[in-house]
């Protein structure tokens, strides 16, 4: 029997021509947000908000304990993403709008988040890439939406991508 040489897999995400406008991709498992993750975000981006950090305090106040960090859940939303979306295959981040947090997150929720690709145009400027809108919606455990982004991707063409790479003397399984 002769030795195989072994499969090798990457991971990456979508090539800008894959994307299917309209589709939804749902991204999973999910992520549960503890106090040690929002404790360790929140100080390490230096927001010293009481809501977040001082459980007394944020007892005192209308939701009655403390909040996961606003911007941490944005972060864990489009970070679910990337692996299924963007994993190699994003050229640049060009922006994030209207972004929402609708319900709150508390310690001990999990973030579910599912990606609608809401636009796509070839770049006029830029040949072999594409810009990608998609709209990312996080929702909690019972299905609360915790927070909406819409994010825009400047994205490389398959074709293109695997161009570059070759060009590089680099050589890519995807």
């Amino acid at each position: 029997m002769s030795e195989k040489t072994p499969t090798r897999v990457e991971q990456r995400g979508l090539y800008f021509d894959e994307l299917q406008l309209g589709a939804t991709y749902v991204h999973k498992p999910g992520r549960t947000l503890t106090e040690a993750d929002n404790v360790a975000f929140t100080t390490m981006t230096m927001n010293n908000q009481g809501l977040h950090l001082d459980a007394a305090w944020a007892s005192t106040q209308p939701f009655g304990k403390p909040l996961v960090n606003s911007l941490l859940t944005l972060s864990t939303m489009i970070g679910q993403s990337v692996g299924q979306l963007t994993e190699g295959t994003i050229v640049g981040q060009l922006g994030i709008n209207d972004v929402r947090f609708p319900h709150p997150m508390f310690h001990g929720d999990t973030l579910y988040t599912e990606t609608e690709i809401t636009a796509l145009r070839e770049s006029k400027s830029r040949p072999g890439q594409g810009l990608a809108s998609m709209t990312h919606t996080g929702r909690n455990q019972n299905g609360d939406i915790v927070a909406t982004a819409t994010r825009t991707c400047l994205m490389w063409t398959q074709q293109a991508h695997l161009d570059s790479l070759e060009a590089k003397g680099e050589s890519s399984n995807g």
